[in-house]
């Protein structure tokens, strides 16, 4: 048989398997509707362009005769690391099926950037067909797995054994293990700062850390987490924890570790986070250390509650806190990132009818929705890992860490989405009341260090760097390389990653405006933190002997404390 005909052959298959598909593909994307979502209202059918449309079918089935070619020469060549084992590069069908595969997935997500439709709606296809095309990967069955059934052959089986026993451990759990868990505890090996609990409440344990140093500054230092983490993500290893950073560098330092929420706070408000949180904190932290003012530091949705609190303090005509730093905190929500696919009046609506009035927004619900925002590397690589190759993830105290979820309770979580994310209401002097007080910004001037990361899918760094143009104090902003978690996490001592300041002090109205400004330096931003710190932290004084005050705020039991032990 000659070649032409061979061709000729192929060229038919290939009509068969691409050509049909893709008239039945766009039927099929056309028909999609939004509303998944409980208390979401579906949306008419998706429009796309006839230009668009036909541009993308062309070259779609040029990428696929120039696949179905390469096929018949041997092997399509497939670059992503999912497909990246010997397993995958030694069989051509698995090679090609993964090939067809990305093609599909490029495609796709190209129609959905193709969508004749608000920005919003565009984002809630991609969102959809990303965690669609992710789940269907055929790396994620064993049926098509080259590498897995490789590993199964090899193992006479036992892989596929160890990952039924992984599958029943995790379905046990509730959640898929990103590491192996029975390596870490709270207290043993991470989380081991010497310090003491010296107060606590029915919402948090404040806890005081051992001096490292013979002076402190007279002014402490107070350290607010987001309260849907455990606080230990600033403390996982004596190399990486800003914590025991922040003592070494002479700072008194006390930290609130909240309570993970039972049915016994099904009904805590925001305001009680603001008022039994937050401001008591800052309030136990000047009766135990007689400090006129404190600085105190905000992480992510901590920065929020930490901001809420100042304000509400401010409209009372008290300033108990010297500076702030906000580290990828949400002050104002024009720009939500990601997340912005969940929100909208309906989903609101559905989240204050179900749990408005009480009841617990579960966290391993929570952590379910922060790791579908990365599916690749956060659920289905473990899903092949665990499952597929029978393997055991390897130990990684971050991950730890991250499977460590926490409850909200009902309200707060309504009510945070209804007036931050949906309304963005903190930023409209007076149009929102907490605790009592009419909120308004422009009444925080104390100076202010704001810090985002590059590339931080929870809270984007324009989001970050916005917060410039809300608060009328004295600033500085710095921009770190990487993530949410990864870019804050970056002691000096690894010298990794670089960050981003500008040195004339100015702050235009876009963070793009900014960086025409900047400067890039090498290393971590926490030198730089360090040194804007002292600058407010008034003289140092001698280091206190012993923990808390008095009979009154006496040392409870040692750090981390029992609260951050709790598991949701």
């Amino acid at each position: 048989m000659s070649s032409e005909s061979i061709w000729d052959q192929s060229a038919q298959q290939f009509q068969q398997i691409f050509g049909q598909g893709w008239a039945q593909a766009v039927q099929s994307f056309q028909k999609m509707e939004l509303g998944a979502t409980p208390g979401v209202a579906a949306a008419a059918p998706v429009q796309l362009s006839p230009a668009k449309l036909q541009a993308l079918q062309q070259q779609y089935l040029e990428e696929a005769k120039a696949l179905w070619a390469q096929s018949l020469q041997g092997k399509p060549e497939v670059k992503d690391k999912r497909f990246a084992g010997e397993g995958w590069a030694s069989n051509p069908v698995a090679a090609f099926s993964a090939a067809a595969y990305l093609l599909n997935a490029r495609t796709l997500m190209a129609l959905a950037d193709a969508v004749e439709a608000d920005e919003k709606t565009r984002a809630r296809i991609r969102f959809g067909v990303e965690q669609w095309m992710a789940a269907m990967a055929p790396s994620n069955f064993l049926a098509f797995n080259a590498e897995a059934q490789k590993k199964a052959i090899e193992t006479n089986g036992e892989s596929i054994a160890k990952g039924m026993q992984n599958l029943l451990h995790d379905l046990k759990q509730g959640h898929v293990s990103m590491t192996d868990e029975s390596l870490f505890e709270v207290g043993r090996n991470v989380a081991t700062t010497e310090g003491a609990v010296v107060f606590e409440n029915e919402l948090f344990q404040l806890l005081e850390y051992k001096p490292l140093t013979a002076k402190v500054y007279e002014r402490p230092f107070l350290l607010v987490p987001p309260c849907i983490n455990k606080f230990y993500i600033l403390d996982l290893q004596p190399d990486n924890s800003l914590i025991r950073y922040a003592v070494s560098e002479g700072h008194r330092t006390f930290v609130v570790s909240w309570r993970n929420p039972d049915d016994s706070l099904a009904k805590k408000t925001w305001d009680n986070y603001v008022e039994d949180g937050a401001i008591a904190a800052i309030d136990v932290v000047q009766a135990i250390t007689g400090a006129d003012q404190i600085n105190a530091l905000g992480f992510c949705v901590g920065g929020t509650i930490l901001s809420n609190a100042l304000t509400v303090l401010a409209a009372r005509g008290q300033e108990p806190v010297a500076s702030a730093t906000f580290l990828t905190t949400l002050i104002d929500f024009t720009d939500t990132g990601i997340l912005d696919v969940f929100i909208d009046e309906g989903f609101v609506k559905y989240r204050e009818m179900e749990m408005g009035s009480g009841g617990l927004m579960k966290g391993q619900d929570l952590a379910s929705t922060f790791s579908f925002l990365r599916p690749n590397d956060l659920v289905w690589n473990y899903v092949v890992g665990n499952y597929l190759k029978g393997e055991t993830p390897p130990p990684f105290d971050l991950l730890y860490w991250n499977s460590d979820s926490t409850n909200l309770p009902g309200p707060f979580d309504a009510w945070y989405l209804r007036n931050f994310y949906l309304e963005n209401n903190l930023v409209k002097p007076g149009k929102l009341t907490v605790c009592g007080e009419k909120m308004d910004l422009g009444q925080l001037t104390l100076p202010t260090y704001i810090y985002g990361s590059r590339e931080d899918h929870i809270v984007p760094a324009t989001a970050a760097y916005a917060s410039t143009q809300v608060l009328p104090g004295k600033k500085r902003f710095v921009m770190g390389a990487s993530g949410h978690i990864a870019g804050v996490i970056n002691p000096p001592a690894k010298g990794k990653r670089s960050h981003w300041i500008r040195a004339d002090g100015k702050f235009p109205g876009t963070l793009d405006q900014w960086l025409q400004g900047a400067t890039e330096h090498p290393g971590s931003w926490w030198t730089d933190w360090s040194a804007w710190l002292k600058g407010h932290a008034g003289k140092q004084v001698a280091a206190p002997k012993g923990y808390g005050k008095g009979t009154k705020f006496k040392a409870i039991e040692p750090a981390p404390g029992r609260y951050v032990q709790q598991k949701a």
